[in-house]
């Protein structure tokens, strides 16, 4: 039954209002492939390529046939799709299946344990939430071995055994030595000592033990914008707004291996413990486990799709190890074989301690998202103060169960076709760039994640186009060129929006590609010949 049109537009009429300005206000009404369809004044059909492919998360495609047969399959055999607090055989499946590819991809048999979302931006929050949830315990325990040092002092002062070594207490307050202290002795004036040595370093402890956890990440990178994800992503229009809603990230230069090991070295930090050593107490300093995680997208897509180097993945590594914080690699976009291989991460030798995946595991139908936990972090009294309602639900994993299977069918088949028409297209924007070299700036990416990014049109004689890149909207104009003129469907990256992203399916055809190639052709010369009534259809 159709309803009438609402009076009042209430979903989110401004982001509507936009759609209307750039000509893409379309209702579409049917999918298939790389293709989707909507319905002109007439009534008649209008195929649109899709080059946007969901933000990533259509690697097979819309409406992938075998996808929707077990979707239709699971829904008519009655199963439940919520029943919370049962066995939930498809979810501890799509865990087996996705540890069989870990110990494929990167020859390492540990396996790692799944807590299952239903984004992409809520599996960063799980893993936040678990890191963080680590990092507490660590610090309670440093905490607990402290006390009993403590005692262990404290019974051998009263008893004479041990005394408070000379200059333990200046070291830390230098004005007890004017109040005179700091002298060692024995009976009530050790003792006195004793406590007056410990209530300083629960003092300082105390004051490490109430900083905020550091999250350390990568300039450029985008990992959602849910309270706690929002603040690792670093376009600052996204995360300021919220900045005082959970911990602060510290981000690093994406092209400086060095600067991290830099910036763990600053922000390390240290508690004081207490050690009785041939008849003396002293104090010494005990890492404090301040850093959380070291979270990063090993291909930025929000970001301009911008590739971290083997590098710099080795110094991130390096330093985390060297701080003790786990790495959480953000698969969430570059994962489930869009780059050549199901984990772009492994391209590049760098394995992580959590790895986030969504978008593309519910296999364009389903909402899905998984959290990867290597087995020797991961802390199982999580799973008693995380949940959600709608995670590890049967119908979501069901259809990411055959997503994963359709993957990895043919030995991994999917993953080469993605290499094969990446490096197509690759080719196909490098021609346009040596072409063109006055429009296109550059060309990045592996796979079916790549960017085009033109130069920056602020000086344009062009008013419109001038503008337009002024209000930081030209790639959204030239989306709206491409979909008007050409009926090809792509859209910029949110912080780098001179860069259009192209995230086709692997099902990809050389007529698709041609006629891309040709929309993408006219566009140039249009930007070429600043000709803004073609580029704005006015």
């Amino acid at each position: 039954m159709n309803s009438p049109a609402p009076e009042v537009e209430l979903a989110e009429p401004q982001m509507l209002g936009f759609l209307e300005f750039l000509g893409i206000d379309v209702e579409y009404v049917r999918a298939e492939g790389n293709t989707l369809f909507f319905r002109d004044g007439s009534g008649q059909e209008i195929p649109v390529l899709d080059y946007a492919g969901g933000y990533g998360a259509l690697i097979l495609g819309h409406n992938h046939p075998e996808i929707v047969a077990a979707a239709r399959e699971f829904l008519d055999s009655g199963r439940p799709v919520l029943a919370q607090a049962s066995r939930q055989t498809a979810a501890s499946e799509v865990a087996a299946a996705l540890n069989r590819i870990l110990r494929r991809e990167f020859a390492d048999p540990e396996p790692y344990y799944a807590v299952f979302s239903n984004s992409g931006a809520e599996s960063v929050e799980v893993a936040l939430k678990h890191a963080e949830f680590d990092r507490v315990l660590k610090v309670r325990a440093l905490e607990a071995e402290i006390a009993v040092h403590v005692a262990e002092a404290r019974e051998a002062v009263a008893a004479g055994r041990a005394a408070v070594a000379a200059g333990a207490l200046r070291s830390v307050t230098p004005e007890a030595e004017a109040r005179g202290t700091d002298t060692p002795g024995t009976d009530a004036r050790s003792l006195d000592v004793f406590e007056d040595l410990v209530a300083v370093v629960l003092r300082r402890n105390a004051e490490q033990a109430a900083r905020p956890p550091v999250f350390l990440t990568l300039e450029g990178g985008f990992h959602g914008k849910l309270a706690g994800s929002v603040q690792l992503t670093h376009n600052a229009a996204f995360r300021l707004p919220f900045a005082g809603m959970a911990a602060q990230a510290r981000f690093l230069p994406f092209d400086q291996p060095q600067a991290v090991a830099e910036l763990a070295e600053e922000e390390r930090a240290t508690v004081l413990d207490v050690v009785v050593e041939d008849g003396e107490v002293r104090l010494v300093e005990r890492p404090f486990p301040v850093f959380a995680a070291f979270v990063l997208e090993v291909v930025q897509g929000e970001g301009g799709i911008h590739l971290v180097s083997p590098e710099m993945a080795r110094a991130v590594r390096r330093a985390s190890d060297a701080v003790g914080c786990p790495v959480v690699v953000d698969e969430i976009q570059s994962g489930m074989g869009r780059t050549g291989a199901f984990f772009a991460s492994s391209l590049i030798g760098l394995r992580a301690d959590y790895y986030t995946l969504a978008k593309g595991l519910g296999g364009g139908i389903a909402k899905a998202a998984v959290t990867l936990v290597r087995e020797s972090g991961y802390r199982k009294d999580f799973e008693l103060v995380h949940s959600s309602t709608f995670a590890k639900d049967a119908f979501s994993n069901t259809l990411a169960l055959k997503t994963l299977e359709l993957l990895e069918a043919g030995d991994g088949e999917a993953y080469r076709l993605a290499g094969k028409w990446g490096e197509r297209l690759l080719s196909l924007f490098e021609s346009l760039r040596a072409e063109f070299p006055d429009v296109v700036k550059d060309v990045r990416g592996r796979g079916l994640m790549l960017g085009l990014e033109f130069h920056d049109q602020s000086g344009s004689a062009a008013t419109g186009i001038r503008d337009a890149a002024a209000a930081g909207i030209f790639g959204y104009a030239v989306s709206g060129y491409l979909f008007r003129v050409h009926r090809v469907r792509t859209f910029p990256t949110a912080s780098a929006v001179d860069t259009l992203r192209f995230e086709p399916s692997v099902l990809l055809t050389d007529a698709e590609v041609d006629r891309l190639e040709a929309a993408l052709r006219e566009l140039c010369t249009v930007l070429r010949e600043q000709n803004e009534q073609a580029l704005f259809g006015v």
